[in-house]
């Protein structure tokens, strides 16, 4: 047990945190919440963990750095090329045939959990490149890290963040700047960013394709289900879900349907 943070003091703080945001802290991950309950606890000059725990009751925007400090964002672009292969190859075709003949030709994307940003500017640039003529996109952007929404934002990538992009891409829709790479506006208007905690229901409808990848890891079961059943009510008939590839819906009872294609394994709503 740690001296810092007693066994009590853990459960109190665990259930909150669970209650709140379906981020789930058991005692392998324990010394993460320990060590960003330490931070706020400096930033704050406080040396109670009971004072800031009835500080964050009534300081939602305290309890939402909280929460923003124990979210890991580890992302890049294209992160796990197979997904965006099939978007290209299997999801946009299949989407523009079902639409052909349909008066909506525009396609509704949200990125769930989208951390800095590189995830719907990875879908907005290569569906710039790869969407038929006659056909628009959206694409919703969503986190619970407001830190993350303002980097993403922004746009601003240092030199070790744009690792992934081809070349072309780099050359066509980012600026060189002294430090790194400045995203272009004609990119950065085509992802609408939003504070979301997946707890919540999104009020999005009649989406086309959700990617909520390396985001249920941290969830436990109970949370990750009741999850799954939000995007499916967010979600069009015969639209497309991508989850992490450590990540898996099997036995856990959904009405999604799982797609294997030549580039990448997904889950889809067929009704």
């Amino acid at each position: 047990m740690s001296d810092f943070l007693s066994d009590a003091d853990f459960e109190l703080y665990r259930k909150l945190i669970y209650d709140e945001s379906g981020i789930h802290f058991s005692a392998t991950n324990r010394s993460i919440l320990e060590s960003r309950l330490k931070e706020r606890l400096r930033e704050k000059k406080s040396d109670s963990l009971r004072d800031y725990y009835n500080l964050i009751l009534g300081d939602k925007e305290e309890f939402k750095t909280l929460l923003d400090s124990v979210t890991t964002n580890l992302t890049r672009f294209f992160r796990n090329q197979p997904h965006f292969d099939a978007l290209e190859h299997y999801v946009v075709p299949e989407l523009a045939k079902l639409r052909g003949a349909s008066a909506d030709r525009k396609l509704r994307i949200w990125s769930a959990g989208c951390s800095t940003g590189e995830e719907p500017y990875t879908i907005a640039m290569l569906l710039k490149e790869i969407l038929p003529a006659g056909f628009s996109f959206e694409v919703v952007a969503s986190d619970i890290s407001l830190k993350s929404l303002m980097v993403a934002k922004e746009g601003f990538y240092g030199d070790s963040r744009i690792q992934g992009i081809p070349e072309s891409y780099l050359a066509k829709y980012f600026e060189r700047k002294p430090s790194g790479y400045q995203l272009k506006d004609e990119v950065k208007k085509l992802v609408r960013f939003d504070y979301h905690n997946l707890k919540n229901d999104s009020g999005l409808r009649n989406l086309d394709v959700v990617f909520c990848r390396n985001v249920l890891i941290y969830f436990d079961e109970a949370a990750q289900k009741a999850t799954i059943e939000r995007f499916w009510e967010s979600m069009a008939p015969k639209s497309f879900l991508f989850i992490g590839h450590s990540e898996s819906l099997f036995g856990m009872n959904t009405r999604f349907e799982f797609v294997k294609t030549d580039w990448a394994c997904f889950y889809r709503k067929f009704t």
